[in-house]
Parts: structure tokens; C-alpha cells; sequence
């Protein structure tokens, strides 16, 4: 089991007035390979569900077994390390370094894995290679359109061949034809055996998917495969 999670709870302000559980008690599990879009509306609980599950942030209670590691249990340092070598996350904002150029933005995680300066610039070319970027490697962000700095953060979560990509609202700031384009290389990923986790708000989107898991409340009120129209 790739994810597992059991009774998980993420609480603030726990015993007071204002308290809020953002997620109540879910348990889940995601198997190697597979495709689940997490949906839900704003207040769901789906982006805390995906700092948890990218270890971005921790749970209240509750267990989080990541490829048989206890999560809970871990460091900062070792989360962070975790995060480098399993999860590639895309956002809706990007999250682009503005000083910095394509190339240099693919480059910088494969920094952060000790990758030698000989190999990584081959390695993160062959990141923008594969979403149709290398011709833009040396152009900056506030150069690019929304869906080219789209595939760059794309290509960002793809240099280091991580077993899992999150993406949270990754078509959010595109016009249709740029975001179906994104959801393409998603589907390309899905198909090379990589691990997809994408939230959204949105139920045209998760019809990409082919497993649905919807939030409410921070709770699971539905969890089923479904039919995809793209192979």
C-alpha cells in the first residue's frame, strides 16, 4: 500500500468555541499506480487532505503510512526529506521563482537531492523536453503565459522521477484548452506508472480520474472507481 491512512483528524483550535476539524476522522488508502482526484468545495478539508498526505503538515490524531513509513512519527528534517525524494507537487499558483529561469526553476530539486551540477541540467531539460518547454528553458516566468508556467512547475515536479505527483487545482488559473492540455500530461504520467493525486473543486475535472474520493466536512462521503474516456 502506497498511502494508508487511518482515523486521520486535523484540528484547530481544538476545545475552544472556534474550533474547526478540517478533517474528522478519515481513513484511506491508495495503491501504487492508481489515479484519484480528491474533490470537494471550498472548506472540504481537500487541501488540508493533501498538506497531510504531501507531509506538509502534520494530523491532530491519527495514523500516516507513506510506502510503510510512519509519517507521524518523523522529523521536520526527515519530512522534508521525504517530500524531496516522493512527492512532486504542482500547484494552481505555480509557485515559480520569479528571479530565476526555467531551466534554473527545474533545476533547483535535484539540488536539494545532491544531483552532481554535471547531470542536472540534462535532467531537468529532459523534464521540459517532455511537456514541450525546452525551447523556453531560458526565459523567465513573467516571460511565459499561465499555461506555459503551468508546465514548468510541471516539469519542476517531474526532475526528480518521483513516485507521486499532488496536484492541487492545477488547471485553476487556465483557460480550457492550456488546462486540458495539463490534464494530458497527468494522464501521460498516470500511464508511465506514476502515483496522480489531484484535488479539485471542480467534477469535470475529476472525470479525468479513474477514482473519485469526495470531501465534505472533512469527511469522506463517497469513494468509488469511474469509467474515463482517454485510452
Amino acid at each position: 500500500m502506497l498511502i494508508d491512512i487511518q482515523s486521520l483528524y486535523k484540528i484547530y483550535n481544538e476545545g475552544k468555541e472556534s474550533e474547526v476539524r478540517a478533517l474528522d476522522g478519515v481513513s484511506l488508502q491508495i495503491e501504487k499506480g492508481e489515479f484519484v482526484a480528491i474533490v470537494g468545495q471550498s472548506g472540504s478539508g481537500k487541501s488540508t487532505m493533501m498538506n497531510v498526505l504531501g507531509c506538509l503538515d502534520i494530523p491532530t490524531y491519527g495514523d500516516y503510512f507513506l510506502d510503510g513509513t510512519d509519517v507521524t512519527s518523523l522529523t521536520d528534517k526527515q519530512l522534508a526529506h521525504v517530500r524531496n525524494k516522493e512527492i512532486g507537487f504542482i500547484f494552481q499558483g505555480y509557485n515559480l521563482i520569479q528571479e530565476l529561469d526555467a531551466l534554473e526553476n527545474v533545476t533547483l530539486p535535484l539540488i536539494y537531492q545532491g544531483i552532481s551540477v554535471f547531470d542536472r541540467e540534462d535532467i531537468a531539460m529532459e523534464a521540459l523536453a517532455k511537456v514541450g518547454m525546452d525551447d523556453r528553458a531560458h526565459h523567465r516566468p513573467n516571460e511565459m503565459s499561465g499555461g506555459q508556467q503551468q508546465r514548468v512547475a510541471i516539469a519542476r515536479a517531474i526532475a526528480t522521477k518521483p513516485p507521486i505527483i499532488m496536484a492541487d487545482e492545477p488547471t485553476g488559473a487556465l483557460d480550457s484548452k492550456t488546462g486540458k492540455h495539463v490534464l494530458e500530461i497527468l494522464r501521460d504520467l498516470y500511464r508511465s506508472g506514476t502515483t496522480i493525486l489531484l484535488i479539485t473543486h471542480d467534477d469535470g475535472i475529476a472525470a479525468t480520474a479513474k477514482r473519485v474520493v469526495r470531501l465534505s466536512d472533512g469527511r469522506i462521503i463517497a469513494d468509488h472507481p469511474q469509467e474515463v474516456d482517454w485510452e
